[in-house]
């Protein structure tokens, strides 16, 4: 919940301003944002009007098509306004909002439905860590939340440990490789091998600058979904260029 839609215009336009100077190579990494609600009509018609080369979407979606749902945002509302992601099961939502894996995977269900493409979260808090041991809490959160999709459909899977979320100490490489290569296994389990090598999955948790080159090399790891480090514009653009330093 940051930036009304007058500082999300000039965020997003200084952030297309700075990749391009970058010569950003946004067909190898692509660039996604998610607004708050009320940003997205100006976030849309900014990026159609100056053909910018970004993608965006939701922070969360209703279960419901439409009706007396007060509050809540229609998946088909989202796709009115051209987005093409959805974040789902956020750690936030999944704590401070109670939903269960139930309520995850009917959003996810009404998100593809819709034509969106979900980014499905899922983590474990540090008690989870170790009571089940890694892996354990993320695969049963996957399976839910995918439990009412066929093969061959466009997913995103973002791990974030809670654990690590807003601590300034992210997991290792060598752990988020772990806990991706399981998640990959597990699509691959559910909804097939295409599916699942088609699938990215994203890891968030303190991601930095000074990080995304390690979590980049990982095998299983796509790319990242990054939390208080996107506000800071600078450093936002330095983990989308993760290219240039992926070798050091």
């Amino acid at each position: 919940m940051n930036l009304d839609h007058l500082q999300s215009i000039a965020f997003v336009q200084k952030l297309a301003w700075s990749l391009k100077d970058a010569r950003h190579d946004f067909a190898a990494v692509e660039v996604a944002i998610f607004p708050p609600f009320t940003d997205l009509r100006s976030v849309q018609t900014l990026i159609a009007a100056d053909k910018l080369d970004l993608h965006y979407g939701g922070q969360d979606v209703s279960e419901h098509v439409s009706g007396a749902y007060t509050g809540e945002i229609s998946a088909t509302f989202l796709r009115a306004l051209d987005c093409g992601y959805v974040i789902v099961g956020h750690s936030e939502r999944r704590t401070l909002h109670h939903e269960t894996d139930e309520k995850v995977a009917a959003k996810v269900a009404a998100a593809v439905t819709a034509g969106l493409v979900p980014v499905l979260c899922v983590g474990e808090t540090a008690e989870d860590l170790e009571l089940h041991g890694p892996s354990a809490v993320p695969v049963a959160q996957l399976r839910a939340g995918i439990a009412g999709l066929t093969a061959g459909v466009e997913l995103v899977v973002a791990y974030e440990p809670v654990w690590a979320i807003g601590s300034g100490q992210a997991a290792t490489p060598e752990q988020a490789q772990q806990v991706a290569a399981a998640l990959r296994a597990t699509l691959a389990e559910v909804l097939g091998q295409e599916t699942a090598d088609a699938a990215r999955i994203l890891y968030g948790g303190s991601v930095k600058a000074g990080n995304i080159a390690g979590f980049m090399r990982q095998t299983d790891v796509d790319g990242a979904l990054v939390g208080g480090a996107s506000l800071d514009l600078a450093e936002f653009s330095r983990i989308a260029q993760f290219p240039k330093h992926v070798g050091t």
